[in-house]
């Protein structure tokens, strides 16, 4: 997949099928739009997803609300794995901002080939955002490309929405949201160097510190999978700040993986949040903290053997 970021002069030269929003999570919603394009794909059109690069919101009501379920770097490798051809981060400058509508259309469907346009009923865009899909059906005509307009897909009664999801997360709800996802909600990163507390007390950890952006769940312990160089591990991890080791520490996600001891340090991984076991607590003293996180283990391995008899593909 080429990724195209920084710059408003972005060509392509192939035709292309387009579409476009935030695709924050890349849930069930989004499935069918990606259904589209690859049944495009297949008729020989190379696929884009055309998305702006928006710093987070601010002075909004709710802190959560203005973190993400995916980061851009975490969505890039979601796009991929949909086979997605070309990734267009499209920075949001103040000529982009005012651009009308038709003046939007013109610019991407000349600058990436674009014939056919695939998008949800609630698409809005250009100025003020004036812009929707009817509009986006009008100007077809003119500019030469089809339209497929998505109907949104709901669930317990609701839009299924990267703002429901987020909501879910929130109330640490993370199997209600793996179900709105059709994925396992998850955190990517690099394992960087932790206090050494999980190896003193002789269950080493991997460690993640999620960029301030990522929307992560309550604080807890939670069974979790973990993926390292294409093999899948079950795992016990913890979420927070570890408040029962002195000193300030940075909120992050510590992994304990089941009958593993590599050196792991540096490496690119993936922790998927399976089910919930426990709010984080702070314990009296390392020993107290040893006895239940051993306690964690025997229940995690108890929810990874029941997955194993589903079929579910993780080492141990």
């Amino acid at each position: 997949m080429e990724y195209i970021r920084n710059t408003t002069e972005f060509q392509i030269t192939e035709p292309t099928v387009i579409s476009l929003g935030k695709f924050d999570g890349l849930h069930r919603g989004h499935e069918r739009l990606m259904c589209y394009l690859a049944q495009k794909k297949e008729q020989g059109l190379k696929t884009v997803i055309f998305t702006f690069d928006i710093p987070p919101k601010q002075q909004i009501e709710q802190e959560y609300e203005a973190k993400v379920l995916t980061t851009n770097h975490e969505k890039k490798h979601l796009f991929e794995a949909h086979g997605i051809d070309y990734l267009v981060e499209c920075p949001f400058t103040p000529e982009v901002m005012h651009m009308e509508p038709e003046e939007f259309v013109k610019m991407i469907v000349q600058q990436l080939q674009v014939k056919s346009l695939v998008v949800g009923t609630d698409f809005r865009f250009g100025h003020n955002r004036r812009g929707n899909y009817k509009l986006l059906q009008d100007l077809s005509k003119v500019y030469g490309y089809e339209v497929e307009v998505v109907n949104k897909v709901q669930e317990y009664g609701k839009d299924i929405s990267s703002t429901f999801i987020r909501e879910e997360i929130y109330a640490g709800n993370i199997e209600k949201a793996n179900h709105l996802l059709g994925y396992h909600y998850f955190v990517q990163g690099e394992v960087v160097h932790g206090n050494k507390i999980g190896r003193t007390l002789q269950m080493p950890t991997a460690n993640l510190i999620p960029p301030a952006e990522k929307l992560l769940p309550p604080f807890g312990v939670y069974v979790s999978k973990t993926f390292i160089d294409g093999k899948c591990y079950g795992g016990i991890s913890n979420v927070g700040c570890k408040p029962t080791i002195e000193g300030e520490n940075p909120i992050g996600v510590e992994t304990n993986l089941f009958d593993f001891d590599a050196d792991i340090y540096g490496k690119e991984i993936k922790v998927e949040f399976l089910h919930a076991v426990r709010k984080e607590m702070k314990f009296q003293s390392l020993e107290e903290l040893k006895q239940q996180m051993r306690k964690d283990v025997v229940y995690g391995r108890e929810i990874v053997t029941q997955m194993l008899q589903s079929h579910v593909d993780i080492v141990t």
